[in-house]
């Protein structure tokens, strides 16, 4: 890529997206393809041939999904794997009807079997049952990268594939019906140090800047304190308790979106789908998608006294084991990349620090 290539980015507006436009622009590329949801329905096929025919873009990052938290891929199972489908399925087919040189497709680790060996090497893919919880999604998944692969072996594209691990970072997800683990400790331990300190307005405040249906900011302190019950949160003033789903014991890898950001442009701009394959010296050719992570995990239960020291929540932290806890573990193999010559380097306690404060600043 040149800095006046024409860069469509699919899902600008996510935690993803919103961190690809922020690392391309800080490197000088000026000529970004930026639509909203309102303005371009990537679930439409004829609206998504249209933007293609007309813009002609070079490049595209595709980092548009449907995503969520086990409960929400529980849950909304059917538009998951068929918005996630249509999406990308509309994009990749239009990329290559319309020339597009080079296109990065955004997976998940979810991909990989439930009890994948550890850490999860990309030849992991396909070797056994996924997790039940978010199987829609990760089929979703699945069929995106394969349709890169297919689309290179008879077209002759240059689609690439890549596998992050979980993410957070600036415009992520805070709501507390559907945000991941990390975002969801984040608020949850926030307003509970307010709960502790009968701080109703700022609670108010919180859910009238990042609503969540259910919760009337107009309520009693009373109502109000109901409705944090259903988020776990128990308790007032000196005594308070935050329950959190499952055991606490699976293990998780977290990496910043900056840190995926710059892997991606890293890889946009110096590995092709040719040099995958010859490096690896395939036969048959699969299994070319790459992992992006740090490579150390820490427990679910680790993660929350970081949250919780970094937060200043002073209460008490206890689990409840009749949720589900989803895979016990997924560390990724970040080999291929590192040797590829690309590293993460924003710490877990740097980066969580980072995402409080701007979260406490909207």
């Amino acid at each position: 890529m040149d800095k006046n290539s024409k860069i469509f980015i699919a899902g600008h507006k996510g935690l993803v997206g919103s961190a690809i436009v922020r690392e391309l622009k800080e490197l000088g590329f000026n000529n970004l393809l930026l639509r909203s949801r309102s303005e371009l329905d990537l679930l439409n096929q004829q609206v998504v041939e249209d933007f293609f025919e007309k813009e002609k873009p070079e490049y595209v990052f595709l980092a548009a999904a449907r995503v969520g938290g086990i409960l929400a891929n529980n849950t909304y199972r059917a538009e998951f794997i068929y918005q996630n489908t249509q999406i990308q399925n509309n994009i990749i087919h239009f990329s290559w009807k319309s020339g597009v040189e080079k296109l990065l497709f955004l997976g998940s680790s979810c991909i990989y079997p439930k009890a994948c060996p550890q850490p999860m090497k990309e030849e992991h893919l396909l070797t056994d049952v996924l997790e039940y919880t978010n199987e829609p999604y990760a089929i979703a998944k699945i069929s995106g990268m394969k349709m890169c692969e297919s689309y290179n072996l008879q077209y002759g594209t240059d689609f690439i594939s890549v596998m992050p691990t979980n993410l957070y970072g600036p415009n992520d997800n805070y709501n507390l019906l559907g945000s991941h683990v990390l975002p969801a400790l984040i608020r949850k331990m926030h307003l509970a140090g307010m709960l502790m300190n009968n701080d109703f307005e700022g609670i108010r405040n919180d859910f009238t800047k990042s609503p969540v249906e259910g919760v009337d900011v107009n309520g009693t302190n009373e109502e109000l304190v109901s409705s944090l019950e259903k988020f776990g949160i128990f308790g007032a003033n000196d005594f308070v308790e935050l329950k959190l789903w499952g055991s606490g014991k699976p293990r998780r890898e977290f990496l910043h979106s900056t840190d995926l950001a710059r892997a991606c442009i890293f890889l946009m701009n110096e590995v092709s789908f040719e040099d995958i394959v010859k490096e690896r010296g395939l036969k048959e050719v699969r299994n070319t998608h790459i992992n992006i992570g740090v490579g150390e995990d820490q427990s679910i239960a680790e993660l929350a006294s970081l949250v919780q020291k970094i937060t200043g929540y002073a209460g008490r932290i206890d689990w409840d084991d009749s949720k589900p806890d989803g895979t016990f573990r997924k560390l990724m193999d970040v080999s291929r990349l590192n040797n590829l010559g690309f590293k993460a380097s924003i710490s877990l306690e740097e980066g969580i620090k980072a995402v409080y404060q701007e979260y406490k600043s909207k």
